[in-house]
């Protein structure tokens, strides 16, 4: 038992140490001997718990957002409104994590692994959409909630860039406008 709780303290003073790297230098910054060095672990036992340092990345992407999950158990209560609330909640709230995301997500266009991390999780994404849109409208199609699932994440990643780049930016009026008019009148 004792191990066990030592695993988990290391655990999370890697990622403590991954998540103040990554706000303080960026991911270009993030090495595993810094990781190590701030964690105040040796390699092994890096190694012991991840297999590599995007691994302890996308763990700290991965809380982040799970953070602002207004559905974290994946039950299938959240509206649009509250999906569109949590990918605002994490661009805004999380930024320097948020740049992460988008910039691991621009590393997946040259590396594969990452590329196949970053897809799962926005077709988990996509899902997530789409099963809401299909809630709020009863008479689409698969297909088409699908379709403008895929559109509405594309319009808040865009958003989301705007953002991050313009620190005036209103994120959250403008993503409001992407819900269709039955969501805004419930959430007037």
């Amino acid at each position: 038992m004792a191990r066990y709780r030592v695993g988990l303290e290391t655990r999370e003073r890697i990622l403590a140490a991954t998540r103040r790297l990554l706000s303080e230098v960026g991911i270009e910054g993030v090495t595993l001997k810094a990781i190590t060095d701030q964690a105040k672990v040796g390699a092994g036992s890096f190694y012991n718990l991840f297999d590599s340092k995007d691994d302890a990345v996308f763990e700290v992407v991965r809380e982040a957002v799970e953070a602002v999950d207004p559905d974290p158990a994946g039950a299938g209560t959240d509206s649009l409104e509250d999906l569109v609330d949590a990918f605002v909640a994490f661009m805004t709230g999380s930024s320097p994590i948020a740049r992460i995301y988008l910039q691991l997500a621009g590393r997946g266009l040259t590396d594969t692994g990452i590329a196949v991390r970053v897809l799962r999780s926005h077709r988990r994404r996509v899902e997530r959409f789409t099963d809401a849109w299909q809630r709020e409208d009863p008479t689409l199609s698969e297909r088409e909630a699908q379709q403008r699932a895929e559109t509405m994440l594309a319009a808040l990643t865009g958003l989301g860039m705007t953002t991050l780049m313009d620190p005036g930016f209103d994120m959250r009026t403008h993503a409001m406008r992407l819900l269709p008019d039955s969501a805004l009148v419930r959430g007037a």
